[in-house]
């Protein structure tokens, strides 16, 4: 089955797959205005249809998303403790061009994290944008991974995603695949030289970066089919703490 009329189904589920982390949606996709929904509203949970996902039958704890008051904004609050999961937002399909603008705050970023490396793949905090990229612009062992991958899954894997990461030890412009697999592409915004605790606002046109990550594979640009927000400290046992203020796509 295609990955685009699973896209319009709207059958995607945020999941790990035979050992290879890949990033797939859940529920229903927004249907009527912005195209994001805000995640922090009045209640102190995430606002639907955002909602938590994590691996399959997972059983380390999972990441935590709240919302608080800071500084006087109604804001996400994203804490990894020794865990994983992800805060993801499906959408209709959309061959148009995108800007995805962000607030973030990391306060505190998980110790002995190195995305180099699998033992360190751990984010503080991270934006994503996942595309439908045809099934048939994956190169062929990758493609035959992401076949086995999507056999032992309920789910489709889509086969491309862009993260966008606030990250301790890489300088910003850094581009690096995720450690466990090409089908996520990242790019450091915030390094080193960023200190915690404060704000920084953040505006990425997808599309442009699509086509520097992955046009290598498709030249046109598959529909954006979702936005996930995550933190995950699960592979250095330890953890971490940030904020997310509105995000938006435009």
């Amino acid at each position: 089955m295609a990955l685009r009329s699973e896209g319009r189904a709207g059958r995607w589920r945020l999941a790990w797959a035979g050992g290879v982390g890949l990033l797939l949606l859940g529920g229903a996709p927004h249907a009527a205005g912005p195209l994001l929904a805000p995640p922090a509203g009045a209640a102190d949970q995430p606002a639907a249809p955002w909602h938590v996902v994590g691996l399959p039958h997972q059983t380390k704890p999972f990441t935590r998303f709240g919302v608080v008051t800071l500084d006087g904004q109604r804001v996400l609050r994203v804490e990894a403790v020794a865990s994983y999961g992800n805060l993801v937002h499906g959408l209709n399909e959309d061959v148009g061009k995108h800007q995805l603008a962000w607030r973030w705050r990391l306060e505190q970023a998980p110790t002995g994290a190195d995305l180099r490396k699998r033992d360190g793949d751990d984010i503080g905090i991270k934006v994503c944008a996942m595309f439908d990229l045809a099934t048939s612009a994956v190169p062929f062992v990758e493609r035959q991974v992401l076949r086995i991958a999507r056999m032992r899954s309920t789910e489709l894997l889509p086969a491309a995603s862009i993260c966008y990461v606030w990250d301790t030890q890489l300088a910003p412009g850094t581009v690096l695949d995720n450690a466990f697999t090409r089908r996520i592409r990242q790019i450091v915004l915030r390094g080193p030289e960023t200190p915690a605790g404060g704000w920084v606002s953040e505006r990425r046109d997808v599309w442009a970066d699509f086509k520097r990550l992955f046009g290598d594979e498709s030249e046109a640009v598959p529909p954006l089919v979702g936005v996930a927000i995550g933190a995950d400290a699960d592979n250095t046992q330890s953890r971490s703490l940030a904020y997310v203020g509105p995000i938006t796509l435009e």
